[in-house]
């Protein structure tokens, strides 16, 4: 029996969330937000904590720092039984990544210190350890400088040690969208982008020719979609799934929480349906809350969240 139902290798960081700001940021003003939040961010990190908190066995990787955030992150991941026993040692003095997000009313700006998120490279691995799960899934392929080349060599090891696998590539701040994707892709059974990285990566602007292009590359594309719901193509035959309305807090980790709730379905055995709709349904429930983990902080909210909802997934009690 596999130690773990998903193991992960990725990055933890620090989320700081000023809400209440206006559209326009004039230079050399003090402008006063109106509410904030601290919470554990990164979605290699959002991830792994909500599918722990779904009940998923979860053994991470990630590089640690040498700073008081990277004790506050590895706090929130061992509350939920998050496995970090092979966690890479600080390096020097490189500290937690940290994503300052100011959201406005109808938009958000996002400004990203990379530290540690960086720092994780291929050598610093275990990769008997992330082998010992049923399924590996990475994030953040365009943040994760020092991994992202070896990418294809991480997922042909997992393969070859008979995981299935998953990747979600989230954005490029640079916006070129370059690196070994194509090779990686050979390696994949899942990938996971939302609709506009799915055009970046398929390199065209319309959102069903690049549905065309990657569902021809990959076994099972899974696209999401945000209030929309979620698509998936398997085989040539595609499924769509509806969203679930709920009053929005702000959808930082919406993504990575549906990742969360799509994978643990997946990995237990479930239609492609029933993936989807359990995915939609953590990836909403995540906005009713501050960042991509303090709404899973409440179980009983969440359980009832479901119910309404008509997804059946018990969640257990810590």
């Amino acid at each position: 029996m596999a130690q773990f139902d998903v193991t992960l290798a990725g990055e933890i960081t620090m989320d700081l969330l000023l809400y209440g700001l206006p559209e326009d940021l004039p230079v050399e003003r003090e402008l006063i937000a109106d509410r904030m939040a601290l919470t554990l961010g990164g979605s290699s990190a959002i991830t792994a904590h909500n599918l722990a908190v779904l009940g998923s066995r979860i053994g991470f990787v990630p590089q640690l720092g040498r700073d008081s955030f990277t004790d506050v992150c590895v706090a929130a991941l061992i509350r939920v039984d998050v496995d970090l026993s092979r966690a890479v040692a600080a390096k020097g003095s490189v500290g937690t990544g940290l994503s300052v997000l100011l959201q406005h009313e109808h938009s958000r700006r996002a400004l990203t210190y990379a530290g540690t998120i960086s720092a994780l490279h291929y050598e610093d691995l275990d990769l008997d350890y992330l082998a010992s799960g049923r399924h590996f899934h990475l994030s953040s392929f365009f943040l994760q400088r020092g991994l992202r080349d070896d990418v294809p060599k991480l997922l042909a090891a997992m393969k070859a040690a008979g995981l299935t696998t998953s990747l979600d590539t989230n954005d490029d701040p640079e916006d070129l969208w370059a690196g070994p994707i194509a090779e990686a892709l050979p390696y994949l059974d899942i990938l996971m982008p939302n609709e506009r990285e799915a055009c970046r990566l398929a390199g065209v602007p319309l959102f069903e020719d690049a549905v065309d292009r990657l569902a021809a590359q990959v076994p099972l594309l899974v696209v999401k979609r945000g209030a929309q719901g979620a698509l998936a193509v398997k085989d040539g035959v595609r499924y769509e799934a509806h969203g679930y309305p709920v009053k929005v807090v702000d959808v930082i980790g919406a993504g990575d929480s549906f990742n969360a709730g799509f994978l643990h379905a997946f990995v237990q055995g479930a239609e492609l349906e029933e993936c989807l709709a359990l995915g939609n349904a953590c990836g909403a429930f995540s906005t009713t809350g501050c960042g991509g983990v303090e709404a899973f902080a409440d179980r009983q909210r969440m359980q009832r969240f479901f119910e309404e909802c008509g997804v059946e997934h018990r969640i257990g009690v810590l």
